[in-house]
């Protein structure tokens, strides 16, 4: 590229998620930041606080972007509606809405509009098709958006740019995925998003240590979006990401790792990098963990470094559904972790999802027991299991025959074959009346976050949670659970 090529190309990036409480879009944040790095002018659309979208998008396009870049966060809510027992819940499918803004983009600009995210990266080509979008970036955006923003603008090659979906005569096309390398990404300065908004009306903001997993759970969508290895950001760049946090008021935070805890060594090395910093007594931070490896070494470190809180994604307290889903870990490992918490003083709650293949209601019974006697401050249930494209629990379900005729299955069952709407996994066994079985289970327990919808007082689906918003209102801050927990009966 000559000298004259090097202009400043405009970027509109657009954040679609409109669900309450607000949830900062943390990789627009991220992504802005690699845009300027590479002398380019990004700007922001957020449509989670606009009251008139078409004005506020006509507006955002007066400066007439190069590309507009549209953040798919999630595709649905990946929560069953509930049937019997649990009045009003809901599956929320989120793709329409994203469809209608790339089309209004659409009529207001000639610009390409790019998709990507989360949520995109579950299933890219699928999300492209039915959104219309020009290009996708599946996987990590900082280096590969960059990349084709640069291309565009040299009108060069695409087939560089890593994950990139893109058309051309025969059809759609898709990159081979790329990794960005973490610590070659530029310092987060978080300050691209109004974080401190978010924080005013969501109670937290999020930060990350490290990106992939490499566990094989049959359910879990992670590893498809982000990667099946752990890639990891040095402790400095955390504390960094954090520190900006801070200047701008922001003290209540989650780590954004799907589990903190792996790997365990480096886990430790950012709780010491914060204790280090003197961060730990300025902050009050929430966190993902599984239930092995951990222990009371860990817990005190987190403790230390100032966590107030820890989720545990458990699934299961039968030694026999955990093998099912994939985890590596028996029901013991769930009363050692409890037991490491409360050593530390950390308030903890455990994450059952309850309905995979082989769940009976013994397996249920033993699952609510085992929870019970590890004690936890909370037990969330999901009843059904999302089924993602790339993960084990879709291949199985194929292999059983159509989507229509499975028994199992809930949800979308037509015209879903690449499983793009809501469809869920939910046992036959647990009868005709699975909510009303598990509520009978969970009986007066109101450590029991269940499934329930709006009209459910321990409702467990944070998205558009009056009971949460609420308190937010008020003045609470921290992760949902832990303020479900603390403002119970209020």
């Amino acid at each position: 590229m000559n000298a004259s090529d090097r202009r400043a190309v405009a970027v509109l990036l657009v954040n679609t998620n409109r669900i309450k409480p607000a949830v900062a879009p943390i990789g627009l944040d991220y992504l802005a930041d690699s845009l300027r790095a590479a002398g380019h002018e990004p700007a922001l659309l957020d449509l989670c606080f606009s009251q008139d979208i078409e004005r506020d998008m006509a507006a955002a396009l007066e400066a007439e972007p190069a590309i507009i870049g549209v953040t798919v966060r999630n595709t649905d809510d990946c929560y069953l509606a509930a049937e019997g027992g649990f009045s009003g819940a809901t599956s929320t499918f989120f793709l329409p809405g994203i469809r209608e803004t790339v089309q209004a983009l659409r009529a207001h600009s000639d610009a390409p509009v790019a998709l990507g995210g989360v949520g995109f990266s579950l299933m890219p080509e699928s999300v492209v098709q039915y959104c219309g979008a020009d290009f996708g970036v599946a996987g990590e955006g900082e280096e590969a958006f960059t990349a084709l923003v640069s291309a565009l603008q040299a009108r060069t090659d695409l087939d560089g740019v890593p994950g990139l979906l893109w058309w051309d005569e025969a059809g759609l096309r898709r990159n081979p995925p790329g990794e960005a390398s973490l610590e070659r990404l530029p310092e987060r300065r978080r300050s691209f998003v109004d974080n401190a908004r978010y924080f005013r009306e969501g109670g937290q903001a999020g930060f990350e240590t490290k990106r992939g997993c490499p566990m094989a759970c049959m359910y879990c969508a992670d590893p498809v979006a982000k990667g099946r290895r752990s890639r990891l950001l040095p402790p400095g760049m955390v504390v960094s990401e954090i520190q900006a946090l801070l200047s701008q008021g922001i003290d209540h935070l989650h780590a954004c790792d799907c589990e903190l805890n792996l790997p365990i060594a480096h886990a430790r090395d950012v709780c010491r990098a914060i204790i280090d910093a003197g961060l730990a007594g300025r902050v009050r931070w929430w966190a993902y963990c599984a239930v092995e490896p951990f222990d009371r070494q860990t817990a005190e470190l987190m403790r230390d470094a100032g966590c107030a809180g820890i989720d545990f994604g458990a699934d299961s307290g039968c030694e026999q559904m955990l093998r099912r889903l994939g985890r590596h870990y028996g029901p013991q490992a769930l009363l050692d972790a409890a037991a490491a918490c409360r050593q530390a003083g950390i308030p903890f709650m455990y994450d059952l999802l309850l309905g995979g293949p082989g769940e009976t209601p013994e397996t249920v019974r033993q699952s609510l027991d085992l929870v019970r006697k590890a004690g936890p401050d909370r037990i969330g249930l999901s009843l059904g299991i999302r089924i993602y494209e790339g993960t084990a629990l879709a291949a199985q379900v194929r292999a059983e025959g159509s989507l229509s005729a499975n028994p199992a299955l809930r949800g979308a069952r037509l015209d879903n074959d690449a499983l793009l709407k809501p469809v869920f996994y939910l046992s036959p066994a647990l009868g005709s009346d699975p909510a009303g079985l598990v509520r009978e289970l969970v009986g007066d327990d109101e450590r029991v976050f269940l499934p329930g919808g709006p009209d459910e007082e321990r409702d467990y689906n944070y998205a558009d949670n009056e009971r949460l918003v609420r308190a937010l209102a008020r003045g609470e801050r921290g992760a949902y659970w832990d303020i479900l927990r603390r403002t119970a009966g209020t």
